[in-house]
């Protein structure tokens, strides 16, 4: 599977994701629908989305009692979407019901992922918030093994992880990663970051990036910018 840019659509309309993807001419970026986008404007969004050719990574990442994440799931298979998450934190028998209810009568189902750390968590939070003595790093790649001991087939992680989690995981099992900026710009909420060529180097699989494609003054010139450096 090759590396691609997903960027996060995260507006509160309907109106106005329409009119930023209006920008790219032709072009079909893969796009995130996070719960800002998707709670203003409900699933008929991401039809709209799909109906115009993009691949969906829908970023709600469920986080509850097994049996309440399997029957969202089981509601969340019936959109055409291409990736869904939820949270690792949950356990690994919560997401072995969440991929029992994605799965599809006829056994298709979307890329299912688990949240292993926000990158917006640093390590003080990791240990006086949290209560977790062990180091980042290792908190993560203990969630990405337990994500893939329920069958899943990847994580979202910070992309300074990535490397870590294909140890430990294989090649095979995907790191998609927010906490992606440019060089010149700021960091905003994020702690855990890098460039799109950092992650390219370290081994990220997707990157996701949201603010430095969508606030820029120019974010097809931006997006294209994300590709060069993080595809080639």
């Amino acid at each position: 599977m090759g590396k691609d840019v997903i960027i996060a659509c995260d507006f509160d309309s309907a109106e106005q994701t329409l009119a930023f993807l209006d920008g790219f001419e032709g072009k079909k970026p893969f796009v995130k629908i996070g719960m800002e986008l998707y709670y203003a404007a409900g699933p008929d969004i991401v039809r709209a989305v799909k109906e115009r050719g993009h691949r969906i990574f829908l970023d709600l990442k469920l986080h509850d009692i097994p049996n309440t994440v399997k029957k969202a799931m089981s509601v969340l298979s019936r959109l055409d979407v291409d990736m869904v998450n939820v949270h690792a934190a949950g356990t690994r028998a919560m997401m072995e019901a969440a991929l029992e209810g994605l799965t599809r009568p006829d056994g298709t189902r979307p890329l299912l992922i688990a949240v292993t750390q926000l990158t917006s968590t640093g390590d003080g939070q990791l240990r006086d918030e949290l209560l977790i003595p062990q180091a980042m790093e290792e908190v993560v790649a203990s969630y990405a093994k337990n994500a893939k001991a329920a069958g899943l087939d990847g994580v979202v992680c910070s992309p300074l992880e990535a490397g870590r989690i294909h140890e430990v995981c294989g090649p095979e099992f995907l790191t998609v990663t927010p906490g992606v900026r440019f060089a010149d710009a700021a960091k905003d909420d994020q702690t855990r970051i890098t460039t799109p060529a950092g992650a390219k180097a370290i081994g990220s699989d997707y990157i996701v990036v949201g603010r430095p494609i969508t606030k820029a003054e120019d974010p097809a010139a931006a997006y294209a910018r994300c590709v060069a450096d993080f595809v080639g």
